[in-house]
């Protein structure tokens, strides 16, 4: 009876090993890494985005660009991915939502001074090393305006 237990006790501390070796963690997070915009526009112009992990479960994208004349913006915001609007760093009055649509995309809201001007449909294709993201610009009435694309592929 006694070697029984110890053979159930052993078993159960081996599964509980193996499991715990195999849950997803933040770093399973495909689209932690760096990403450089695909652009015919040339030298200076840039742009780079880095997903990293943030909290538990969350994520900080930071975009670093730099446009035709030289001149160099850095922002950021974090995500935990619940739809809450959260303040953007190095932009005035922006604000950043982000919601799960399917595991491959999320839709980014933008808001500056409270009004929603932009949405982004942000897609991982399944190369796992190409984002396209669609960028949606509303009017002042949540009308669409414009719709644009870019693509942006994995460096790091």
């Amino acid at each position: 009876m006694r070697r029984l237990s110890l053979v159930i006790a052993f078993g159960l501390a081996i599964t509980t090993l193996i499991t715990a070796t195999h849950l997803p963690t933040q770093a399973d997070n495909p689209r932690f890494g760096v990403w450089k915009l695909d652009s015919s526009a040339p030298p200076p112009s840039n742009n780079i985005m880095t997903y990293e992990p943030f909290e538990d479960g969350g994520m900080r994208i930071t975009v670093e660009s730099t446009n035709a004349g030289g001149q160099q913006s850095t922002w950021s915001y974090v995500t935990l991915f619940d739809g809450a609007f959260r303040p953007v760093a190095g932009q005035n009055s922006a604000e950043t939502a982000v919601e799960v649509i399917n595991e491959s995309t999320t839709r980014i809201s933008n808001a500056r001074n409270g009004r929603v001007y932009q949405v982004i449909i942000n897609t991982l294709l399944e190369d796992g090393d190409t984002i396209s993201n669609e960028y949606v610009r509303l009017d002042e009435d949540g009308n669409i305006v414009r719709v644009t694309h870019a693509t942006y592929r994995r460096i790091g």
